[in-house]
């Protein structure tokens, strides 16, 4: 085997061996000395020259790249997940013939779409959604998060926050989370402007925790200005707490007779 892909066969292997560990100062280090090592392989994108190992240097780095981009998830890195996963998405289209199917490819693709959907970058949710094959739409890791999109785009909230229900990956618990923070905020904003009070039940019920205590770690967390006071959730006291700004009426007035007059010179 050449010298420069059994360093990388093994350095991989001590990679692999830090990430059951659950050792992620070491992943981070080796991770960082593969990708580095990985550019000495002419074979990978963006040049793709020919060589008597290109199929096993293709294969490795896309494993390596699969590897980071779930380690991201583990560390809850956004940023390092879109820029590995861009790295790695030439090996599932422009050399996918190529090479053995991945088992983690679909997955991977999963969790960018749910990074996209939490991300609010919609757009892009759907552009991914069209390079995809209709083997790859008809998968449970990509059918959930296109599900995940309509309820969340058809505002059907529970189905958004008991959506971590039935995840087809366990790594898929990162975004959802980030989701389902997102949705109770949507909704706690909503019923402070719809109501003065809610009971502790219904409080519960309304942003689908499991128990009171669920509840009272929410609202020390993101909203300590709601009291609790005799079993409810006072929500009149952030009602009052907002600003209010006074409108300039006459102000504007002044404004609008201003305007009027220099249309009149115009005209």
């Amino acid at each position: 085997m050449d010298p420069k892909l059994t360093e990388v066969s093994q350095q991989f292997e001590r990679f692999k061996a830090a990430c059951t560990r659950g050792d992620i100062h070491s992943c981070t280090i080796l991770l960082s000395q593969l990708k580095v090592l990985l550019t000495g392989f002419r074979s990978l994108p963006p040049l793709f020259e020919d060589s008597p190992n290109a199929i096993h240097e293709l294969t490795i780095a896309r494993d390596i790249y699969e590897h980071a981009v779930l380690l991201n998830v583990k560390i809850g890195d956004q940023d390092a997940f879109e820029r590995d996963f861009f790295q790695l998405k030439p090996y599932y289209t422009d050399v996918g013939g190529r090479l053995p199917p991945s088992p983690q490819e679909h997955m991977i693709l999963g969790l960018n779409l749910l990074r996209l959907l939490v991300q609010n970058r919609i757009g892009e949710f759907h552009t991914e959604l069209e390079l995809l094959s209709p083997i790859a739409l008809e998968n449970p890791c990509i059918k959930h998060a296109v599900e995940l999109e309509q309820s969340f785009m058809e505002g059907a909230y529970n189905r958004v926050l008991s959506a971590k229900q039935n995840v087809p990956y366990q790594g898929y618990d990162y975004f959802i989370d980030l989701l389902a923070k997102t949705v109770r905020d949507e909704i706690a904003g909503c019923s402070e402007k719809a109501y003065d009070y809610l009971s502790l039940t219904d409080a519960c019920q309304m942003l689908l925790f499991s128990s009171d205590h669920e509840l009272l770690q929410y609202i020390k967390e993101e909203h300590p200005e709601w009291e609790i006071k005799n079993g409810q959730v006072i929500l009149q006291k952030a009602k009052e707490s907002a600003p209010c700004k006074e409108i300039p009426s006459l102000q504007l007035i002044n404004q609008t007779l201003s305007y009027a007059r220099e249309l009149e010179r115009i005209v």
